[in-house]
């Protein structure tokens, strides 16, 4: 089994490369989505970060209020590192489950987020960064996503630089043209993964 780690900042690109390698044949692991299922409505995820943020924090269908969350945590760093605290456990254990049940030579593709800012590299075989300069991704997040600019700012504001990331790739991908040179550099990282899975 190869484990590859695949990060990117908001607004880079990265479940675009994501998708292509799944497409492909990469046993894909998002992060993100497990992050929102531990915190499913009847879960203990969620009644943790109730006791520790109040109410508040739920929409009227006892769901967890994503972007009242994000309001509060992205401004103050320790309500960030408290929601961390509650939810990267449970995602920890959900991809260690998912990575057991990968069959022998796969290559399973961890999409993780924060990577660089967590210091997760180590974990990992080879690291794919994909990259885009700021003001493509500040223009992707206002346009794409309907974030105000000092929303996207703030979450940007609130990760790795783009060098840091760039530190801890063994594979970057240039996702800041179009999607058929993001093809044809997705087709050449799958064939050296594939490659390498198979030594």
């Amino acid at each position: 089994m190869l484990k590859v780690g695949l990060t990117g900042g908001i607004g880079s690109g990265k479940s675009e490369v994501s998708a292509r390698l799944a497409a492909r044949g990469a046993l894909v692991i998002d992060a993100d989505k497990i992050a929102r299922e531990v915190v499913e409505p009847g879960t203990p995820g969620l009644a943790a970060v109730v006791a520790e943020f109040g109410d508040e924090v739920l929409l009227p269908s006892g769901g967890l209020d994503r972007e009242k969350v994000g309001r509060i945590v992205f401004s103050d760093p320790g309500r960030l590192a408290a929601l961390n605290a509650i939810v990267h456990p449970l995602v920890g254990e959900r991809m260690q489950e998912l990575m057991d049940a990968a069959p022998a030579g796969a290559v399973v593709v961890y999409d993780v987020p924060l990577l660089a800012e967590n210091g997760l590299a180590p974990m990992y075989d080879e690291v794919v960064v994909v990259d885009a300069p700021e003001d493509v991704q500040l223009d992707r997040l206002v346009a794409r996503r309907g974030m105000t600019e000092e929303d996207a700012r703030a979450r940007m504001a609130n990760q790795a630089s783009r060098e840091d990331r760039r530190a801890v790739a063994t594979h970057v991908i240039d996702n800041s043209t179009t999607l058929d040179a993001l093809d044809t550099q997705v087709d050449a990282l799958w064939k050296a993964l594939a490659a390498r899975a198979a030594q």
